[in-house]
């Protein structure tokens, strides 16, 4: 190490009193010493110390070139990777922004937030994408910012991310296809993108996940008719639909999941007949909760019962006209949904019971 701090104190010499040709030419020699070896962390700090100084004042094809090797290191030093990142000429930022793996959260989304579209197409092309990171790209890039972003399997997104990429789709086959296409797109994620597919979307999607064939035919029959025009008391499996539904409570297996697992599945008669034995309802009762408008009722029972975020959204889903949440709408109901207490929400049923008790429904 003392040859390679005696080197680092010339260099520092070199960045303080040389002409720009020799900075230009200790930058390269340092730059490409720091690139070959192994040093730990403070050692590769103080090759960044000279590297910035050095690199101050160079024009920016040099800049970029300099980009370009620090880029694929793992030697990086953070100081000059963090610096070249935040640069508003995308030959400069594009290479590290878009390969360098010594660029932290951070940078990336102030990045995301500040920069041109240039800069956020060259985030969404990184190997791997965290969650922070997609909900900035998806609100602010452009289409062909959403679509690599979308089709980039390195890429994580939130429940937020998932449901503005379904809004982002809509009149956009490129993204919709992609999005359609991900593996861990969550499944009322997927009906509501086939909800507002095209029909040469759904049909694509068909033909590349044909597992989820199933899926797009079931949505595509919901879109034909109401939910009471489907699934009313008039319907041929209404009352096997109460029976099976019965019998789980009977035996004991009627429980949150079962609820979650109906909802999910689009079968609207088994959710609201389980809802109804669970929370002491009517079933036409809870039908229309389901149906209206007004999510707010929902919210209650849901609550009341102690459901999670995640099984409230199926029933929020599966009662929505064409299963279509936005993404805006989803985050108020969420909002509303913790707001309410238990205790309060099962006043309120307990008033919706005494008023069934009475005669009043």
């Amino acid at each position: 190490m003392l040859g390679q701090q005696s080197l680092l104190t010339e260099l520092e010499e070199t960045a303080s009193r040389g002409t720009p040709e020799s900075r230009l030419r200790a930058l390269w020699h340092a730059t490409d010493l720091l690139i070959a070896g192994t040093y730990s962390e403070e050692q590769i700090w103080i090759f960044g110390t000279v590297i910035d100084r050095l690199a101050h004042e160079i024009e920016t094809v040099a800049r970029a070139k300099l980009a370009n090797k620090l880029a694929t290191s793992r030697n990086a030093p953070l100081q000059v990777i963090e610096r070249l990142a935040l640069d508003d000429d995308i030959e400069i930022a594009g290479p590290v922004l878009m390969h360098s793996e010594r660029v932290d959260v951070r940078t990336l989304i102030v990045s995301a937030r500040s920069k041109g579209q240039p800069h956020l197409l060259a985030i969404s092309k990184r190997r791997s994408v965290p969650t922070a990171v997609t909900n900035v790209l998806i609100v602010r890039g452009s289409g062909e910012v959403v679509g690599t972003l979308a089709a980039n399997n390195g890429a994580s997104f939130s429940e937020f991310g998932f449901l503005k990429l379904v809004q982002r789709s809509e009149g956009d086959s490129v993204i919709a296809e992609q999005l359609g296409l991900r593996r861990d797109i969550p499944r009322h994620v997927f009906q509501q993108l086939i909800a507002k597919a095209s029909e040469e979307v759904r049909t694509k999607l068909e033909r590349e996940r044909p597992e989820m064939a199933t899926e797009v035919g079931d949505v595509v029959t919901r879109l034909a008719g109401t939910i009471h025009a489907k699934f009313g008391p008039a319907s041929k499996n209404y009352f096997a639909a109460k029976r099976i539904v019965a019998k789980l409570y009977e035996s004991g297996g009627l429980d949150e999941d079962k609820v979650f697992e109906f909802a999910h599945s689009l079968k609207f008669n088994e959710t609201a007949a389980a809802l109804s034995l669970l929370c002491g309802l009517p079933a036409h009762v809870v039908e229309r909760a389901l149906i209206d408008k007004n999510r707010e009722v929902v919210l209650i029972l849901a609550r009341a019962m102690t459901f999670s975020w995640q099984t409230t959204m199926a029933l929020l889903f599966l009662g929505a006209h064409n299963c279509r949440i936005t993404a805006g709408d989803l985050d108020r109901l969420q909002k509303d949904f913790l707001r309410l207490t238990v205790d309060n929400s099962r006043q309120v049923l307990a008033l919706y019971r005494s008023r069934r008790e009475l005669g009043s429904e």
